[in-house]
């Protein structure tokens, strides 16, 4: 045989330029989930929204950065654990915990959409019906979020009032106190100087009548 035998390469594919089978998925279905993430996250985007996160150190900061990374058991805890942690108000449990309730199925309702199965396969009005309900689940959770807040404040509030009103009680107190004892004080000396008077005057006009005699 005069002619020389080729060694085809499975990556590379034969003389004719077709890939084979191995060479085609690698080339086709290399980057479909980079891809199938990218339009995901894209589509989940709140970059142009305004997002009012609170301090650092707040409730409301801690569960939306965890529910914009994903975290949700990590939100979901930090929600459970608010209502579990003491509290030097008796009636704070009862008065956040329906919002607590609130905001744990806001973060679960967020999850299912963004992990929506099938997503990329659905329409484009179907997606863009999803990001909407996310969006109305996201900003329901921030105030949600920061009605917990304006609660414990108020709570704050009322308590710091309240120990407003024992403050200045006792001492409206200690000064009907003082002046109370001012003016019986007062009242015994006038009536210990009145009655020398008297005494006074009752000796002289007992002199001033024997005189006669």
């Amino acid at each position: 045989m005069g002619q020389a035998a080729q060694k085809l390469d499975p990556k590379k594919g034969d003389d004719s330029g077709a890939l084979t089978p191995e060479a085609s998925g690698s080339a086709s279905g290399g980057n479909l989930v980079p891809s199938a993430k990218k339009e995901e996250s894209s589509l989940f985007s709140l970059k142009s929204e305004q997002i009012d996160f609170g301090p650092v150190d707040s409730l409301r900061f801690k569960i939306l950065s965890s529910v914009l990374n994903e975290n949700y058991d990590s939100a979901i805890k930090g929600l459970r654990d608010y209502t579990d942690k003491p509290s030097p108000y008796p009636d704070f449990k009862d008065r956040v915990a329906r919002y607590i309730k609130h905001g744990v199925d806001l973060t679960y309702a967020i999850k299912a959409k963004r992990g929506f199965p099938g997503l990329n396969s659905l329409t484009r009005a179907k997606q863009q019906e999803l990001r909407e309900k996310f969006k109305e689940h996201f900003k329901e959770l921030q105030w949600t979020l920061r009605k917990i807040e304006k609660i414990e404040r108020g709570l704050e509030i009322e308590d710091v009032r309240s120990t407003i009103y024992v403050v200045k009680a006792l001492w409206l107190s200690g000064i009907a106190i003082v002046v109370l004892a001012f003016a019986i004080e007062i009242m015994r000396s006038m009536a210990l100087d009145g009655y020398v008077v008297i005494d006074d005057l009752s000796n002289k006009f007992t002199e001033w009548l024997f005189s006669f005699f």
